[in-house]
């Protein structure tokens, strides 16, 4: 684990980004990674904005739609992330696979 971690905090993003695509994989801080997580973060963006308009408006019938339906794309796509790079959320809310993922640099908030 300490080389894997020392290996990767001694390369730029680029070296990240070539060694992936030597081995046709994607890894935590690559381009495909942070696209994703992306993509991520703005589903959740919506689902705060919606959350906020709900709070005022809770018998908006297509906004509580829209926020089903972002909910559970966004679960879908959570899912996914979390079986290629590894957990997103601690303290219940994200399994781990052996060994523990936590430990294993970058977390989503690094990059």
């Amino acid at each position: 684990m300490a080389e894997r971690q020392e290996g990767q905090e001694g390369q730029g993003n680029e070296e990240v980004q070539q060694e992936a695509d030597r081995h046709g994989t994607s890894v935590p801080g690559d381009a495909k990674y942070v696209a994703e997580l992306e993509q991520l973060q703005k589903v959740d963006f919506a689902l705060v904005e919606l959350t906020l308009y709900l709070d005022t408006h809770p018998y908006d019938m297509q906004a509580l739609q829209q926020f089903n339906q972002l909910t559970q794309q966004r679960m879908q796509m959570a899912h996914a992330f979390e079986i290629k790079y590894g957990p997103l959320l601690q303290f219940g809310h994200s399994f781990s696979r052996f060994p523990w993922q936590w430990s294993q640099s970058p977390w989503p908030w690094q990059v």
